[in-house]
């Protein structure tokens, strides 16, 4: 499972998601998914502009958690 940390991100440096949304071109909606993790898939063009934008790493806005279910 891969978790998404920009919600976390966002709270720390008080960041709406409309913001984010009108400063990189992000649509809303893909920014809303990400930050209640109810997405499905995201473009690889989409984290490189959030990183950039945020200033961040891949590593620092995503996170492979091993389920339990995949053993």
């Amino acid at each position: 499972m891969i978790k998404c940390h920009l919600s976390r991100v966002l709270g720390e440096r008080k960041l709406k998601i409309s913001d984010v949304a009108r400063d990189t071109g992000i649509n809303r909606g893909t920014l809303t998914r990400m930050y209640h993790e109810t997405l499905v898939r995201i473009d690889l063009e989409t984290i490189s502009r959030l990183c950039e934008y945020l200033s961040i790493s891949v590593g620092e806005l995503l996170e492979y958690q091993k389920s339990e279910n995949n053993l």
